[in-house]
C-alpha cells in the first residue's frame, strides 16, 4: 500500500566481517571480483561460496561470483540459503521482513517467491533466525556489485532439516534462468592445515560426485548443502570446482584453519 513503511533488516556484521563503509565495501568487493578467474562454459544456475570475514574467504567467494559477471542478462532472482549459527532452529526460515540492507543500500526480499515458501511445511517465518546471521548477510554485497539494483532475493535460514525437505523447497523456487540458486557454506573448521587440506579435499570430491553423504563437521551448511546437491542430481546440474583453499592460505595461522571453497554449477543442455 503506499505509505506503508517498508520492514528491513539491518545489517548485523558490517564493519567486523566487511567494511562498514560503502566505498571501501565496493572497492574491496570489486577489487577481490577483478582477479578472480573466469571459468569457461555457461553462466552458472547455481553457486556454493563460504561466508567467513572476507580478509578470509572473500577472494573464494570472489571466484564463485566472479562467473555471473560478462556479456547477456544477469540473474534477477536470488534464492540463497545459509546455516543458521546463532539461533536453535528446525526447518527453514524466512525472515519476515520487505528488504535486507549493507552499506551498499537495500535489498528486496522477493515477495513472490516468499509466498510460494510459506506454504511449505518446512518452512516457517523467523525474524529472530535472520537478524544476526552472518552467512547470509556477507553474501549480499557480492551480489549487489555484481547483479546491481535491479534484483530480488529469497534469503533462507536452514535449520536441522532433512535433505529431502531442502530439496523440495529448491524444487518450488527453481524458477528459470533468471533465478540463481547460492549455498552459503564453509568447510572443515580449526583443524591444522594439512588435516584440512585432505577433509576438504575429500568434501570438494563429494560435492562434485553431487554425493550428499559427508558428515555435518565437514561443512557448517551441511543441512542446506545436502539437500541441494539432491535437488542437483535430480536436475541434472554439472558442478565445477572454482577454488578451495583455507583460512591458512589467506590471511590466518595454519594451526587452527577453516576451510572455504566456491563451485559454480551448470544446466547443460539435454
Amino acid at each position: 500500500m503506499p505509505g506503508t513503511q517498508l520492514q528491513v533488516r539491518p545489517a548485523a556484521v558490517a564493519g567486523r566481517f566487511y567494511p562498514g563503509d560503502a566505498v571501501e565495501l565496493a572497492a574491496e568487493v570489486d577489487a577481490m571480483l577483478k582477479t578472480a578467474a573466469v571459468a569457461p562454459g555457461p553462466r552458472p544456475k547455481a553457486l556454493i561460496v563460504p561466508h567467513a570475514g572476507y580478509i578470509y574467504s572473500g577472494p573464494i567467494a570472489a571466484s564463485g561470483y566472479r562467473q555471473l559477471l560478462g556479456d547477456g542478462p544477469r540473474p534477477r532472482r536470488v534464492v540463497l540459503l545459509g546455516p543458521a549459527h546463532t539461533v536453535a532452529l528446525r526447518g527453514i526460515a524466512l525472515p519476515a521482513v520487505d528488504a535486507l540492507e549493507t552499506p551498499l543500500g537495500t535489498v528486496r526480499v522477493d515477495a513472490e517467491l516468499a509466498k510460494i515458501a510459506a506454504t511449505l511445511p518446512q518452512v516457517v517465518a523467523s525474524r529472530e533466525a535472520h537478524a544476526r546471521e552472518h552467512a547470509l548477510e556477507v553474501q549480499l554485497p557480492f551480489l549487489q556489485r555484481v547483479l546491481g539494483d535491479d534484483f530480488t532475493l529469497l534469503p533462507l535460514v536452514v535449520g536441522h532439516v532433512g535433505a529431502a525437505a531442502v530439496a523440495a523447497v529448491l524444487d518450488a523456487l527453481w524458477g528459470d534462468d533468471d533465478t540463481l540458486i547460492v549455498i552459503s557454506t564453509d568447510l572443515s573448521h580449526y583443524l591444522g592445515y594439512n588435516d584440512a587440506r585432505a577433509i576438504d579435499g575429500e568434501t570438494a570430491r563429494q560435492i562434485l560426485a553431487l554425493d550428499d553423504s559427508f558428515e555435518s563437521d565437514q561443512a557448517c551448511g551441511a543441512f542446506a548443502l545436502r539437500g541441494f546437491l539432491q535437488a542437483a542430481r535430480q536436475r541434472g546440474l554439472v558442478p565445477k570446482l572454482l577454488d578451495l583453499r583455507n583460512s591458512g592460505d589467506t590471511a590466518g595461522d595454519r594451526r587452527r584453519v577453516v576451510g572455504y571453497a566456491s563451485f559454480a554449477f551448470t544446466q547443460e543442455p539435454a
